[in-house]
């Protein structure tokens, strides 16, 4: 399993350690049968019982939208039913901030249930005999708020999710995509902290469900629930996961950011999956960047042209306290240098090159960088050089693109 250590500084919310579930009729019986290696098929022939999970370790961090991904049969929505257990462990550990939810009694779970977590379905599982606003305020009226403060509460979230007006229709009445506006609407109305969405746009038409994945990355800007998502789709994954976990028959294949999945997936199974994804929409600037080793901070050519010398290449990215300002060559310094080595650098002497941002996707700065004979320096929102793009990172991250030719490595310079 490989997994991605970005995220050691965040605040762990949810953790699940060793976690097994084995359906049957007598699950402890069999458990050594698991322990012992045998396979999903072999435990099912010799006693009838299915494996759904074998030794699940994972941490889910506050704040982040976590997604679970894999085919029919991995897995993904049994450990999702884990969470808030609508499914008991047959082995394991759930722990939900520091709380074992294992150990919580039915008044202490069904509390938790109702405040701790909501969950989002794929059908919607809205109720037809009642209105909009009704079927949000539901949680609330559940949790014993009054009808007044659970109405109003309810209006409120239907205008966040884009349906105002629609309080008093009746599901019937909605579309797909409105709808699953209003199970998200209900989700949210309770306030829980932990959103359960199981598969909750798969249902709907590509068009729609593009639309619920905006509407959802931009609530989560505002919102910063701790969102677990369950998706058989690596586009939507990749859309909108800050860390995916693979599952594979029951197992855990691979964990990690986005990036890692897409750029080093740990085995066969996750190889298939990410070889159709067009990686130059997934992947972002900041992900594949190099480190910004040619910076040019002297004030006068003498002092720049030493710096100039300790690079590989022969040019340099000038940067003086108002930030970023051009591309130097090592020719120029020189002619510079030859002419009056203690003068001030200034504008005639660097090139503009336009910075491009971390933050953008690769597809959008292919052409710039095609086009450009000097890796571009990539800057964050400050306007500080954080990394450089070349035509060679292309190529090796977007492989056999025919858009993309890769650069002749340089010779390192003997100074």
């Amino acid at each position: 399993m490989v997994e991605s250590d970005n995220n050691s500084a965040a605040t762990t919310l949810i953790k699940i350690e060793g976690l097994y579930k084995l359906f049957g009729n007598n699950p402890k019986k069999y458990m050594p049968l698991v322990h012992e290696g045998k396979s999903k098929d072999e435990i099912l022939a010799e006693t009838g019982h299915t494996l759904g999970l074998k030794d699940i370790n994972l941490t889910i961090n506050k704040g982040e939208i976590f997604v679970i991904m894999g085919l029919s049969g991995s897995g993904k929505s049994t450990l999702i039913r884990h969470f808030n257990r609508l499914i008991d462990p047959t082995e394991g550990v759930i722990e939900v901030e520091g709380t074992d939810v294992m150990k919580l009694g039915p008044k202490e779970l069904e509390q938790f249930r109702r405040h701790k977590m909501s969950m989002v379905f794929q059908r919607f599982g809205l109720l037809p005999h009642k209105s909009v606003v009704d079927n949000v305020a539901y949680g609330l009226s559940i949790q014993g708020v009054s009808k007044s403060e659970s109405k109003a509460k309810a209006v409120e979230w239907l205008a966040t999710v884009g349906l105002a007006g629609y309080e008093d229709q009746y599901p019937a009445q909605l579309s797909g995509g409105q709808q699953q506006r209003v199970g998200l609407a209900r989700a949210l109305c309770t306030d829980a902290e932990i959103l359960l969405m199981d598969e909750a746009f798969s249902a709907l038409d590509p068009l729609i469900r593009s639309e619920m994945q905006d509407q959802l990355i931009e609530l989560q800007e505002k919102l910063h629930k701790t969102i677990i998502f369950i998706t058989h789709d690596l586009d939507e994954a990749l859309r909108i996961g800050d860390r995916i976990a693979i599952l594979k028959d029951g197992e855990m294949v691979q964990q990690g950011e986005p990036e890692d999945i897409l750029l080093n997936p740990a085995n066969d199974y996750v190889e298939a999956f990410v070889r159709d994804v067009n990686r130059a929409r997934a992947l972002t600037v900041e992900t594949v960047m190099k480190d910004p080793a040619y910076r040019i901070t002297a004030s006068t050519i003498e002092d720049a042209l030493k710096q100039m010398k300790g690079f590989k290449e022969d040019y340099g990215y000038y940067v003086n306290e108002d930030g970023y300002q051009g591309v130097l060559t090592e020719e120029t310094l020189q002619a510079a240098f030859d002419d009056d080595k203690k003068a001030d650098l200034d504008s005639l002497q660097y090139e503009d090159l336009e910075a491009i941002s971390q933050d953008a996707v690769l597809e959008t700065v292919i052409p710039d960088t095609l086009n450009s004979q000097y890796s571009l320096p990539v800057i964050d929102d400050d306007g500080k050089i954080t990394g450089r793009l070349s035509r060679s990172t292309l190529a090796e991250v977007l492989g056999n693109d025919d858009k993309v030719t890769e650069e002749k490595p340089a010779e390192p310079k003997s100074n």
